[in-house]
């Protein structure tokens, strides 16, 4: 089958589904590193990668600690990609092959950051960006106000390629971190004393998960 027409064919299903950024990766080299059985990654070795935008209104009323009304925010978009990648997923599937979607906050490990897969990861071989300061995914023109979610599997489809960008000079994050996480060099990220902030907030009540959006807040892109 034609790679470019799968690819076409799937892209506009997804976009008209709501979504906003798309791109597929190969995870031959990463899919070592999933959480997942060997019998399920055998054939699986692409893996189509979901943006959908978060609101940057809502985003607007954070200044140093979530809010509530981001915490909905977070749980309903989450749920909408997970929404639209199962309707990927069965779209894959009728044309006749295999689609694993993971969902896109499902976490295994707080504490290490560990779930099925990093998206972030898989977004990053799929040309949607690059790890900014703040440790997330960074999109030219989102910045990092999006959530994601993943498809894997073995249909044909043209491959998209990682990018070669970087914040630059943006610093904006490593000024606002309520945790002083974030650091000039993203190597250099704290993810302990991140966590231990989110711990903070979920014992204030802020939010009722591991969550902050601070830096998100002020990561809008290029």
């Amino acid at each position: 089958m034609d790679k470019n027409k799968n690819y076409a064919s799937l892209k506009k299903f997804c976009l008209d589904q709501g979504i906003d950024l798309f791109g597929v990766a190969d995870i031959r080299k990463v899919k070592k590193d999933f959480q997942l059985s060997e019998n399920s990654l055998v054939k699986l070795d692409k893996a189509v990668c979901l943006g959908l935008r978060l609101s940057g209104s809502i985003l607007g009323e954070i200044s140093l600690a979530p809010t509530r009304l981001y915490f909905h925010h977070y749980r309903t978009v989450n749920a909408c990609l997970d929404q639209i990648a199962l309707k990927a997923a069965n779209f894959i599937q009728r044309k006749g092959f295999q689609a694993l979607p993971i969902p896109a906050s499902i976490i295994l490990d707080w504490e290490n950051q560990r779930a099925h897969l990093s998206h972030k990861q898989v977004g990053v071989l799929a040309g949607l960006g690059w790890i900014g300061r703040n440790n997330l995914l960074v999109n030219r023109k989102l910045g990092s106000q999006f959530r994601l979610s993943s498809i894997l599997t073995d249909m044909p489809l043209k491959l998209d390629k990682p990018l070669k960008d970087d914040c630059a000079s943006c610093r904006l994050c490593v000024k606002i971190c309520p945790a002083q996480a974030i650091k000039d060099n993203p190597q250099d990220f704290e993810h302990i004393r991140c966590f231990e902030k989110l711990k903070e907030f979920q014992k204030q009540k802020l939010v009722d998960q591991y969550i902050c959006g601070v830096c998100v807040n002020v990561c809008k892109g290029k």
